[in-house]
């Protein structure tokens, strides 16, 4: 996926709150879509990645965005982890075993089959306004992913380090 494209329909078993479910791309249209990537369950920055997209949670609920977390290891090792070391996560976390989720969005480590961290922000069109995919060793700042979908929302030129609040250059 590259900026600018339409994220094609997708459906992916998940784990969310106690439950398996499914998740169809295409339930989201009309909101905003948070989509992180991250590397495997029951490591150690990915909690804290999945952590702080929880604290965050209901802000990007309050900005019309829904949060879905995504990696390469099965519903089953997403239940067994969230329930014994991250019970308060309650957005889906996808389980893309057939890995092609992960290829879709270019995320995919193929040598290892895991993925990179990467994040997407999807308009409620469902078309790619922002992404950022880094190597596996450094977490995300959620922050800045809060930060980015704000100024997206403005429809507004926003300069260096702007946030919600301060003047903006204008229209884009």
């Amino acid at each position: 996926m590259r900026i600018g494209e339409k994220v094609p329909e997708f459906v992916a078993e998940a784990y969310q709150e106690g439950r398996f479910t499914k998740v169809n791309f295409s339930d989201y249209k009309g909101r905003w879509v948070v989509l992180f990537f991250y590397p495997l369950d029951f490591t150690f920055v990915c909690p804290t990645e999945i952590r702080g997209f929880g604290k965050k949670e209901q802000d990007f609920k309050k900005l019309n965005a829904v949060v879905l977390g995504a990696s390469t290891d099965s519903k089953h090792s997403h239940k067994a982890w969230l329930e014994r070391d991250l019970p308060e996560v309650k957005f889906p976390i996808l389980a893309d075993t057939t890995h092609e989720i992960s290829r879709m969005f270019g995320v995919l480590k193929e040598d290892e089959g895991i993925d990179y961290r990467g994040t997407f922000i999807i308009d409620p069109e469902g078309i790619v306004r922002y992404l950022v995919i880094s190597d596996l060793n450094v977490g995300r700042s959620v922050d800045e992913t809060l930060r980015v979908l704000q100024a997206l929302q403005s429809g507004e030129l926003c300069p260096v380090e702007w946030e919600p609040g301060q003047k903006t250059l204008g229209k884009a």
